[in-house]
């Protein structure tokens, strides 16, 4: 993945780095390598707070939160910070998808905790403003975390 950036790079091309930034990260984070995915992460922040270029914002925040928690349940407060910004940034932009994506972070986070009450009530309504596609891996993954919330 970093090689087929590197070459797209030469070219001149940066059109979409931060998602693909975020794509590698996320790779780093699966391979457990947490400091390279964050220093990925941090690169796409940059060049999203550079170029204004935000669609993927949200999940540079989640992936962020989502590393740090991996690599550390020491990292708690600032991962929660990140997740809750994920959520606002997804919520500004109107990204129900994105939004969901950090809510399910969010209650994940929140059901370790105890806090099920909470994580329930985050993750209800955004599930529930969906009307189509429960086929799909997020919203058959979103309605999983809620039943173990309800039960």
């Amino acid at each position: 993945m970093c090689e087929g950036m590197a070459a797209c790079r030469t070219t001149g091309a940066e059109a979409d780095r931060p998602y693909f930034l975020a794509l590698v990260a996320e790779a780093y984070g699966r391979g457990r390598r947490y400091d390279e995915g964050l220093a990925m992460l941090e690169e796409a922040m940059a060049l999203v707070d550079q170029s204004e270029e935000r669609y993927w914002e949200a999940e540079i925040h989640r992936l962020k939160g989502e590393l740090l928690l991996a690599r550390s349940v020491e990292n708690q407060v600032e991962a929660e910070a990140c997740l809750h910004k994920a959520l606002d940034v997804a919520r500004r932009q109107g990204a129900k998808s994105l939004e969901l994506h950090a809510a399910m972070s969010l209650s994940r986070l929140w059901q370790r905790q105890g806090k099920r009450t909470e994580a329930y009530a985050l993750l209800a309504p955004i599930y529930g403003w969906f009307t189509e596609g429960f086929d799909t891996a997020d919203l058959q993954e979103a309605k999983t975390v809620l039943e173990e919330l309800a039960g």
